[in-house]
């Protein structure tokens, strides 16, 4: 994933719109438009200010970003990490299928919710009969 399809996706899993975003950083809706599609440099004090917005730090913020490592637990969708808290499916979620299910995209979208990534980790399941 690209780092601007990262800020949509954080910004759209929390709800936010980009004018929501703006009043909290000081950035404009036409600048954060254009670094969500990747068509603007970022600089360390936007990251830092986006970054603040999500609750996360500049690094987990990276997180996920195909040049930037491993996901940690803030950088997670937040409905993978609801899977992952799940007392009953949980546990049964290894690390393997943890990073599978971070880099699921169908037609240029990830899955929104719990719902969602347990629906494709029961059938994915299933199809390769793990």
């Amino acid at each position: 994933m690209t780092l601007a399809q990262r800020l949509r996706e954080l910004r759209q899993a929390r709800g936010l719109r980009l004018r929501d975003v703006g009043d909290v950083t000081g950035h404009t809706v036409p600048y954060l438009s254009d670094l969500e599609r990747g068509r603007t440099p970022r600089g360390l004090d936007s990251l830092r200010a986006l970054a603040h917005v999500y609750g996360l730090s500049v690094s987990e913020l990276l997180t996920g970003v195909d040049w930037a490592g491993q996901l940690t637990g803030a950088g997670r969708p937040l409905g993978l990490q609801a899977l992952l808290d799940d007392p009953v499916f949980g546990p049964q979620v290894t690390p393997e299928w943890t990073e599978l299910l971070a880099r699921i995209e169908y037609r240029g979208r990830r899955p929104r919710g719990v719902a969602e990534y347990l629906i494709i980790f029961l059938h994915l399941r299933r199809v390769l009969g793990v």
